[in-house]
């Protein structure tokens, strides 16, 4: 229905003017009508407008007409003589007053920025006593206190002012006093905190039904009481032509296709989402929520707070993140956040950045239910993620500080880069040893190995995740740890890391110097060669060189070489003798597979990789567990050790001069008869087999 208004508006905009003018003075008045009624702000004007900030343009515009008579005729010269003053709070919309000062003219010096309350009250609320001090001393200045804008709704908390008293200051000092906010949508409901329904006082509000009841490309309105049509008419709050006045044609469709049950519904819904979660919040030791009414409250704001009972049973401490804690808290809970969206995208949770408070996680239905069509199970789904990253979160933090003075055990290999920005563990970096390098090539070196360490540990079978950290961040060459449970053994993880590493800068030492080892190892393998050659030479005589006659020499005069073959050793860079190859069947230096540990052997079946021993041996199944008791049992049982390889007719041999008695020639003999008569019996039946195979 709002999409089908903006077409009928461009329809009907062609009509004749008579009929337009009818038209849209209709559709005008009662769009105003119900929406007075329906939030409960009788006898007011309607101003539709694009920008929601508009409204708060125009509306000064027209308290700038009303408070400087000559304004119309003198123009800003006559704000000379006393310079007004706009006062908004300090957790207002940012930006809001540097735009209406942009937009009217003003010197920002006219914007006077309240702050909150420090000691009694909501800290996002506007402290009166403070305002009311600031008026005073700007009257005695000489100023004009012209307007003032509150807040039912904080865009942070979702906190409302103290609308009654700020109305009852305003009236004093004959000001005008404005309010915005997402809590005015509560206005429709049937029950109405007291601190919302002050607002129905004041002179204008800003509402955004588009947002509330999930309306695309609907205009907000800005709802004023002012008795002067002309100076309405002069600050841009109506207009005399009837297109402008069709800006309003989507919300009378789509107020009509809702109906009063229908737009009450929606809000209410948006409200019962937020105290669901809400509730639920409470439970949560670890969450620290920020809500104004417990009972009421259609924004949810809350935060990630170590569970110090947790940090206390754990192997770090309470104190493990003092430093700089609450960096490390924003980076937590904006991590928190952004996996909430992520997971739960339907629940349209933001974080947002809250003065006194750090970074929090916002859950405001009333601006994002309608359009994501969240539900309750939504909200279940939410709350369930939530309790999976809570213990995740508070063992990480606890474990930080154990990762840091681990690290420190390995000063000469690995740095530890203390980035309070990193949602994890932390972060490491490899040093090499690079003594006699220069700048650059020390930079290159760095960049190439921590970035194989990386690729090496991504490898590894492990619920961790290591990164090269944040896009954007300010470390580099880095190795950062993410998110760990309490189960994890930290010093093997960092005694890893260092190993990791240090193979590494060995591997890439010994290719370095792979060429000149192999280069010098061929050198001298040369001359051995040549050396043997002349050996056989001198051993065999200048006859058996010559080919046809050596090959004769050879046949009546077989000769034993004493020669032995040789192979060259790549990692060594020398000529060794294969003797030991043949008689053991195994490469040098190659250990056998029975003396290789396996992993099963290390760490006990069910047990992942950084793990420490019992911490979590019972989540496997029965059939996983039976698998590896047995590979354990194979890899750990005691083999005899192995006998040296002999020919297979010499061990025929031995076993059948060990077992068998000694026969005479003429039993030989009698033996092989029978074994001869024997083929020659059977080859007939052979012979058959064949053709009828053949057949």
């Amino acid at each position: 229905m709002a999409l089908l208004g903006h077409s009928l508006a461009a329809y009907i905009s062609v009509l004749d003017r008579e009929r337009l003018r009818k038209l849209t003075t209709r559709i005008l008045s009662d769009t105003t009508l119900w929406l007075c009624r329906l939030f409960r702000y009788e006898n007011a004007s309607a101003c539709f407008h694009e920008d929601d900030r508009d409204g708060l343009v125009k509306v000064c515009r027209l308290v700038i007409n009303a408070r400087y008579e000559e304004y119309a005729s003198e123009g800003y010269a006559v704000l000379s003589s006393r310079q007004p003053v706009i006062y908004q709070s300090a957790s207002c919309r940012p930006g809001l007053g540097q735009h209406v000062c942009g937009q009217l003219g003003l010197p920002l010096s006219s914007l006077c920025t309240v702050p909150c309350n420090t000691v009694f009250g909501s800290q996002h609320q506007m402290d009166v006593a403070l305002l009311d001090k600031l008026i005073k001393e700007d009257i005695e200045a000489g100023k004009l206190p012209l307007l003032l804008v509150a807040n039912a709704g904080t865009p942070g908390a979702g906190h409302t002012d103290k609308l009654a008293r700020l109305k009852d200051l305003c009236e004093q000092h004959s000001m005008w006093l404005h309010v915005e906010g997402v809590n005015l949508a509560t206005l429709a409901l049937g029950q109405v905190t007291s601190a919302v329904l002050a607002a129905i006082r004041s002179d204008s509000m800003t509402l955004t039904p588009g947002q509330w009841l999930g309306l695309p490309a609907v205009t907000a309105v800005t709802l004023y009481r002012h008795e002067d049509p002309a100076l309405s008419l002069a600050a841009g709050l109506t207009s005399s032509q009837p297109v402008e006045k069709l800006r309003a044609l989507p919300l009378w469709l789509s107020l009509q296709h809702l109906g009063h049950n229908g737009i009450v519904q929606k809000i209410k819904h948006a409200t019962a989402l937020s105290q669901q979660l809400l509730q639920k919040l409470k439970t949560l030791s670890s969450i620290k929520t920020s809500v104004e009414d417990e009972l009421a409250s259609p924004v949810v704001l809350f935060k990630f707070s170590q569970d110090l009972s947790a940090a206390a049973s754990n192997v770090g401490s309470a104190e493990s993140y003092c430093v700089g804690e609450r960096e490390v808290l924003d980076t937590f809970n904006r991590w928190l956040g952004e996996q909430l969206a992520l997971c739960v995208h339907a629940c349209g949770v933001e974080v947002v950045e809250v003065e006194d408070e750090g970074t929090c996680v916002r859950f405001s239905p009333l601006l994002t239910a309608a359009v994501l069509g969240t539900q309750q199970e939504d909200v279940e789904e939410l709350l369930q993620k939530l309790t999976e990253l809570l213990p995740v979160m508070n063992s990480t933090l606890c474990l930080r500080q154990e990762f840091r003075e681990d690290s420190r055990r390995h000063t000469a290999s690995l740095t530890y880069v203390d980035d309070l920005s990193w949602p994890g563990l932390g972060a490491l970096r490899f040093e090499p040893q690079t003594e006699g390098m220069d700048e650059s090539r020390r930079k290159q070196e760095l960049r190439k190995i921590n970035t194989e360490l990386l690729k090496k540990l991504q490898e590894l079978d492990t619920d961790i995740v290591f990164s090269a950290g944040p896009d954007f961040g300010q470390e580099e060459d880095c190795v950062f740890v993410g998110m760990v449970t309490d189960d994890v053994d930290v010093p093997q993880l960092v005694d890893t890391i260092a190993a990791l590493g240090k193979d590494i800068e060995e591997s890439g030492k010994l290719l370095e110097n792979m060429t000149e080892v192999v280069r010098k190892g061929i050198m001298e393998a040369e001359l051995k060669l040549q050396k043997a050659s002349e050996e056989k030479l001198m051993e065999e005589g200048v006859m058996r060189q010559l080919p046809l006659v050596g090959s004769v020499l050879n046949w009546f005069s077989p000769v034993q070489s004493s020669m032995k073959g040789q192979t060259f050793n790549l990692a060594a860079g020398s000529l060794d003798s294969t003797e030991t190859t043949y008689s053991t069947k195994a490469q040098t230096g190659r250990p056998s597979l029975q003396d290789t540990p396996t992993s099963s052997s290390k760490r006990p079946p069910g047990q992942r990789l950084f793990q420490r021993s019992g911490a979590n041996s019972d989540s496997y199944s029965e059939t996983s567990s039976i698998e590896q008791v047995e590979s354990f049992s194979v890899s750990g049982s005691t083999l005899p050790p192995p006998s040296p390889l002999v020919p297979e007719e010499d061990t025929d041999q031995s076993h059948e001069s060990a077992e068998e008695p000694q026969v005479s020639p003429e039993q030989m003999q009698n033996t092989q008869t029978a074994a001869e008569d024997a083929s020659v019996e059977r080859q007939p039946e052979g012979e058959e087999e064949v053709t009828q195979s053949g057949r």
